[in-house]
């Protein structure tokens, strides 16, 4: 079975060593095994488990409730609820989220048609527009 070092997964992860070891410290890596002398071994079931929570860090999940989800997968199969209701709650969260960004999403791309069309002199913008907020430095 191939094994990665901390660098080689900080890199595959697009993390820093530093923040692999915090986890680690946060006991977000219980599974992770040592060599004798400290070092840690990472297999790709590891990987694999690190992905789950870089995906629930994104989400906003602070690292006590990871830990809480880290817990309850070691626990096995009597916490499945849990982590089900768990991942319906982040799913709605980033469902939310994403609503948010497409309002934003949509005021970006209102806001470049209108600079746009401004630099073209095409039309009087300000005609088709409700306000312009001017900002100076």
């Amino acid at each position: 079975m191939k094994t990665y070092s901390i660098s080689e997964v900080a890199k595959e992860l697009n993390l820093t060593p530093y923040a692999l070891r915090y986890y680690d410290k946060e006991g977000l890596m219980p599974f992770v095994e040592r060599r004798p002398n400290g070092t840690r071994l990472f297999k790709e079931s590891d990987i694999n488990a690190l992905k789950i929570i870089e995906c629930l860090k994104a989400t906003g999940m602070p690292i006590k409730e990871i830990k809480a989800f880290i817990d309850w997968c070691s626990d096995g199969d009597s916490t499945l609820q849990q982590r089900y209701d768990m991942f319906m709650e982040r799913k709605a969260i980033v469902e939310a989220q994403m609503e948010e960004l497409k309002k934003t999403m949509e005021v970006i791309e209102h806001k470049c048609w209108y600079y746009k069309t401004a630099l073209d002199g095409t039309e009087d913008i300000h005609k088709n527009t409700k306000i312009e907020i001017p900002i100076t430095n």
